[in-house]
């Protein structure tokens, strides 16, 4: 299995697809490709399904998916804002198939949910080079840009990918003010943390 830490850094374009994506790809939107039984992350603040982010395809010949989920759409009878910026909160998720979600949220068999939005295919680019003190570009491979202080969760996690919320990003997500997403997973186990910081 190749090693998440030594993958290149690569910039993203999203674009908007006509069809549905069913294949197993990366992809942001839509409804996941399950590889395996559907494993759907709920709320554990409010109890009903998180909606689907996205999807990235790891590198290697085996074929794994990560996937990407959130809480969001507060209700406005929920006594107190769902924060889905820890990566121990229960209210954001992020796995990979062959593997496992963590254990501080519950999953459903359900294989359709809430989306943030229609398809949208990716297509990559290898980084150019041009490195910006300020740039908190999204991307795939490479080391994260922190927009405050490091919060990689140390071993066994690996840096995944970085999404820049406020630009390069098909949708609306809630990451704060300017807010930039980040993605680490456990290669052995597929368990994984998000956690997202704002300026």
């Amino acid at each position: 299995m190749p090693d998440l830490a030594a993958q290149p850094r690569q910039s993203l374009r999203f674009v908007e697809s006509e069809e549905p994506i069913t294949e197993p790809v990366t992809k942001f939107g839509g409804q996941p490709v399950w590889l395996s039984t559907p494993a759907w992350p709920m709320s554990e603040a409010l109890g009903r399904p998180m909606r689907f982010l996205g999807q990235i395809r790891l590198p290697g010949e085996q074929v794994r998916l990560a996937y990407l989920f959130l809480t969001e759409d507060y209700p406005e009878e929920a006594d107190e804002v769902v924060d889905t910026f820890a990566p121990d909160s229960g209210e954001n998720a992020f796995f990979a198939q062959p593997g496992e979600p963590a254990d501080f949220y519950q999953v459903a068999t359900i294989a359709k949910g809430p989306t943030f939005g229609p398809d949208h295919r990716v297509e990559l680019a290898p980084f150019d080079g041009e490195v910006d003190v300020d740039d908190f570009a999204t991307r795939l491979g490479g080391a994260p840009q922190w927009l405050q202080g490091d919060e990689s969760p140390g071993e066994p996690f690996r840096f995944v990918g970085q999404f820049d919320s406020s630009v390069d990003f098909p949708f609306e997500v809630d990451f704060g003010d300017a807010g930039v997403g980040y993605a680490f997973l456990d290669e052995a186990s597929g368990q994984g943390r998000f956690l997202w910081q704002c300026s």
